[in-house]
């Protein structure tokens, strides 16, 4: 049986709860960094703090997959794990900014860096159910159109999530330095809200999409009813479930194994940047010695210069215009990103646009200090350096680049999957999202503070450098014909 095509709002409304999850995405990228120094972190151990971003999907997401390809009930089959992690989420965003109150009992540095795992946690228990649900509800031939949309509606999350802080300084008038381990008073409240848009569009998507019923499912997927009745039927001990998920593993689709090198490249990169550019630019836009990052010289000094943490404050608020820049720029290129594809193809696309995010990183280099410039920003005007304005030209390749990671894997890759296994295999095709990430964690800090001396500005370079491999590791990747729908995965194929 055919699956019928969606109207173009049923795709929006599937999608719509990403735009939450990406608002609070957003808020953690550009300002968890910013929140782990002013509780206490050092520069070079900044990095260590995020490995809980990775290390929560890859432990909860392949689980959730698994689970809720096994899951049918009357509220649906994703939506349950897509509002149970929007929950959990919001709690956690409301915490983490509020460390410093919780100073009597533990240390603040200590409870925010838990609060950034629970946050990370939720994010992944609610971003595997929606990935797995446009397959799910969208038919192959709109399959494209599903992530693409998917892709603009978290770009539009992104760039409001990212500018929140930076509107509530600048146009509301609250206050965006820290002071003695305390959050900015703007980045607080700006979580506060992150936490209402993300509970406000999931419940959309959760209470406008009427997942369909198994039957209908099978029809559609061309799975064999009886053979997959008797695969959930049979219970099998924690030995068998873990040697059935490992070879999962080791016979996933041929495609899916090409594109996990470009996702260790492009993952590797985007890590580095939302770890390192709050200090990056800080350094060597602001002009702010690397040493008033250091926490053992910050503890000599004690009280922060006024205009040192001015120009913290002013830097933290532009790497949130930045983000949002490049939000912004790939939900542009998300609009046009299936009529590219269809006349150039998938890869050429994806690879030319890796290709110009890793130049826009490279880019950074060359937009240093400047003099102070007036910029209209419709909302509001400020002060920045010339070359805090001029880095929003290499933000265009990164948007670029953004885009296309959002939406051309999951296209190359869901026609690759076995229509029974969409869940469990979008999990474990997190592994190639979380262990690069993982590494530049483990390797970022130490060779910014052994090779670059803590100049940040080089890391962000090197970012670059990793996006350009992964660009070219695109043409290694071959594309399915057809969408297997046995229930066992594509034989490996030497």
């Amino acid at each position: 049986m055919k699956q019928p095509k969606l109207p173009f709002w049923q795709v929006w409304n599937v999608s719509l709860g990403f735009l939450g999850v990406q608002f609070g995405f957003a808020l953690q990228n550009a300002n968890a960094s910013r929140i782990l120094s002013d509780l206490g972190a050092d520069l070079h151990s900044l990095s260590l703090f995020w490995i809980v971003a990775p290390l929560m999907g890859l432990i909860v997401q392949p689980i959730v997959g698994s689970a809720s390809d096994r899951t049918w009930s009357r509220f649906g089959r994703r939506n349950p794990y897509i509002l149970f992690g929007a929950i959990a989420a919001a709690v956690g965003m409301a915490f983490m900014p509020n460390a410093g109150i919780v100073v009597a009992f533990v240390a603040p540095i200590l409870f925010g860096g838990v609060m950034l795992a629970l946050m990370d946690a939720a994010f992944n228990v609610t971003m595997q159910p929606f990935r797995a649900l446009v397959s799910d509800m969208v038919p192959s031939e709109q399959r494209t159109l599903g992530y693409s949309v998917q892709s603009l509606l978290i770009n539009i999350g992104a760039v409001l999530g990212s500018m929140l802080p930076f509107i509530l300084t600048n146009v509301i008038g609250l206050e965006n330095t820290s002071r003695g381990g305390e959050v900015a008073p703007s980045v607080i409240w700006a979580f506060y809200i992150g936490a209402s848009v993300l509970l406000g569009s999931v419940l959309w998507t959760v209470f406008r999409t009427k997942e369909y019923a198994p039957k209908e499912y099978n029809a559609y997927k061309g799975i064999d009813e009886q053979a997959l009745a008797r695969e959930l039927a049979e219970r099998k001990s924690l030995l068998q479930r873990l040697g059935g998920f490992t070879r999962l593993l080791f016979n996933m689709p041929r495609t899916m194994r090409q594109l996990a090198v470009v996702q260790f490249f492009s993952w590797f990169a985007l890590f580095i940047m939302w770890v390192y550019t709050t200090p990056a630019i800080t350094q060597h836009v602001w002009g702010v010695d690397a040493k008033w990052f250091d926490h053992d010289y910050l503890a000599t000094v004690g009280q922060i210069p006024d205009h040192i943490a001015a120009a913290k404050g002013a830097a933290g608020d532009w790497v949130g215009i930045i983000f949002a820049a490049y939000s912004l720029f790939a939900a542009i290129f998300s609009i046009a990103l299936t009529r590219i594809a269809g006349a150039l193809g998938r890869k050429p696309t994806y690879a030319l646009s890796l290709l110009l995010g890793g130049l826009g990183y490279i880019g950074f280099l060359f937009f240093q200090g400047g003099a102070p410039t007036q910029v209209d920003l419709l909302i509001t005007e400020v002060t920045v350096p010339s070359g805090a304005l001029g880095l929003l030209l290499p933000m265009v390749g990164v948007g670029i680049a953004w885009a296309a990671i959002l939406a051309m894997p999951y296209s190359i890759l869901s026609d690759s999957l076995p229509a029974s296994k969409t869940g469990v295999y979008m999990g474990i095709f997190n592994f190639t999202i979380a262990a690069p990430q993982i590494l530049s964690a483990l390797v970022a800090g130490p060779i910014l503070h052994s090779v670059f001396d803590n100049q940040a500005i080089y890391i962000i370079v090197l970012a670059g450098v990793f996006m350009i491999l992964g660009a070219l590791s695109v043409f290694f990747v071959r594309e399915p014909e057809v969408a297997p729908t046995a229930l066992e995965p594509e034989p490996v194929v030497a």
